[in-house]
């Protein structure tokens, strides 16, 4: 395979990590969290600077993703070593909990399609796989434009939504618990009425 595009299934990839909350590195495998939601969250240096907000991020809306039956990897070109001592280093990662994974070749960011060849980098890509591997959802934004996790835990909220109510869709700025739209001929050019019904 040789790129990753919405919808594709990831094949079982692996690489080494650091894991904060045990203070070891291991490997994380794809094919480990085949039956759970799985975030990836690439980014592009450690000891840079938004780069630790966006972590600290998903590291505070960790236990929210996990109540999900989700997992968070985040996923850089640095070493497990760099990994561990960022970590320690940067007061702003303090609650980060969830695996950092080393992709020192580039070789996943590059399948994922958001390695920069010029620098060795990622980008900023975040992509969301389903319970059976395949890419549900893909944000990717400029190096000096972060993202937040908020968005992500939405955007999973309406996956697992979509995926328990068969022909029923999100519609934008949905949170857990709102309207959502039924999907069909009879609502097109009745999306007002769909979304207003009984007062709602």
């Amino acid at each position: 395979m040789d790129s990753v595009r919405l919808g594709d299934r990831v094949p079982d990839l692996q690489l080494p990590a650091y894991f904060p909350t045990t203070g070891e590195e291991g490997t994380v495998r794809l094919a480990d969290y085949r039956g759970r939601w799985l975030v990836l969250v690439f980014y592009p240096a450690d000891f840079t600077f938004v780069c630790p907000t966006e972590l600290a991020d998903y590291g505070e809306l960790y236990d929210e993703f996990r109540q999900r039956n989700a997992e968070v990897v985040g996923i850089s070109t640095d070493t497990v070593y760099t990994h561990k001592a960022w970590l320690e280093a940067e007061k702003t990662l303090e609650h980060v909990r969830y695996p950092m994974a080393s992709d020192r070749t580039g070789h996943v960011a590059r399948l994922f399609g958001v390695l920069d060849e010029t620098s060795g980098n990622a980008r900023r890509g975040t992509f969301i796989l389903d319970p059976e591997g395949r890419v549900r959802d893909v944000e990717m934004t400029w190096d000096n434009v972060g993202r937040n996790a908020s968005e992500t835990l939405r955007r999973l909220d309406a996956l697992i939504f979509v995926d328990a109510h068969p022909g029923m869709a999100c519609p934008a700025k949905w949170t857990k618990g709102a309207r959502s739209l039924r999907t069909g001929v009879a609502v097109a050019g009745r999306v007002y009425q769909e979304l207003h019904a009984n007062g709602r």
